[in-house]
């Protein structure tokens, strides 16, 4: 079975060897992204295999949080990685094998079928983010709504409030809508910044194949009262770059999400907010951070 996917505008495919346990059932949340199959350049295409075995040797090289959990980094002999993939629970579920530019890749997946299904999602998050990096296209950890045709990204660790201040968006200012609620796609194309809908949306199911330009980043904290202030250059790349889905250690990738980041703080507004969660903290973050439309 082989399924061809498009997001943020990039086609990428997965094969699913025949014979196997393996198929698109293990990943709902791509069905709105599914296309037909063409001879459209793709980013990357992944190979499910339950056959599939490590190579790498020596130790681990670093880690990196992707869908809750860290994952651990192996160099290969030919310059690319092997990735061993645990979730939650720390039970590995899936060995993801890549390419130096992570253009081409195999997954032999383990366990039932939730771990199965988180395995092989996180992996094609994990392909799609560092294929895509020379192409000024990131993977945001954001919570991100749309209001008048324009995207804005809340953005902030784990627990700071993120989904809370979009959910009274959605509440308090009426025809906003949720684009994605944890990883959706940034990228910078012909001059302007947009945003999109994605597979992958943490714990929220927000699978939309959606796209809006982008009207304003803005870093959240928790606080006991509501501020908001513009950042300047250096405070924006402080919080857009650790937002991103990044290898450090790998100098194509790194070096293209930080071309990405700084076009980015170059088109767009980025805005610090300390807040309380209630419609204060919404109705300043809006008047502050809306386009303005003649």
């Amino acid at each position: 079975m082989i399924k061809q996917y498009k997001v943020g505008r990039l086609s990428y495919r997965v094969i699913f060897v025949e014979g196997g346990k393996n198929d698109d059932d293990l990943i709902p949340s791509s069905k709105p992204f599914e296309t037909e199959l063409t001879d459209e350049p793709l980013v990357f295409e992944l190979t499910v295999d339950d056959t599939f075995r490590p190579t790498a040797t020596g130790e681990e090289i670093g880690q990196f949080d992707c869908g809750g959990s860290n994952h651990g980094v192996y160099q290969r002999e030919d310059g690319g990685y092997e990735i061993r993939l645990t979730n939650y629970l720390g039970q590995q579920c899936c060995l993801l094998g890549t390419n130096a530019d992570f253009s081409k890749g195999s997954v032999a997946l383990n366990g039932n079928y939730s771990m199965r299904s988180f395995g092989l999602n996180n992996a094609l998050m994990i392909m799609y983010a560092f294929s895509a990096a020379h192409l000024n296209t990131m993977l945001f950890h954001a919570s991100v709504v749309r209001e008048k045709g324009y995207g804005y990204l809340f953005l902030g660790v784990s627990g700071t409030g993120k989904s809370t201040h979009t959910g009274n968006w959605l509440k308090y200012i009426p025809g906003t809508d949720l684009m994605n609620d944890d990883n959706p796609v940034v990228r910078f194309i012909d001059g302007q910044a947009i945003v999109f809908g994605s597979p992958w949306s943490g714990k929220t199911p927000c699978y939309r194949n959606v796209e809006a330009p982008i009207g304003a980043f803005v870093q959240l904290k928790q606080a006991p009262e509501n501020k908001i202030r513009r950042q300047n250059v250096i405070e924006a790349f402080a919080s857009l770059l650790p937002s991103c889905s990044v290898m450090k250690w790998d100098k194509r990738v790194y070096g293209g999400l930080c071309d990405g980041v700084t076009r980015l703080i170059e088109n767009v507004p980025t805005y610090f907010l300390e807040n309380l969660p209630n419609e204060d903290a919404v109705r300043l973050s809006y008047e502050t951070i809306r386009v303005k439309q003649a």
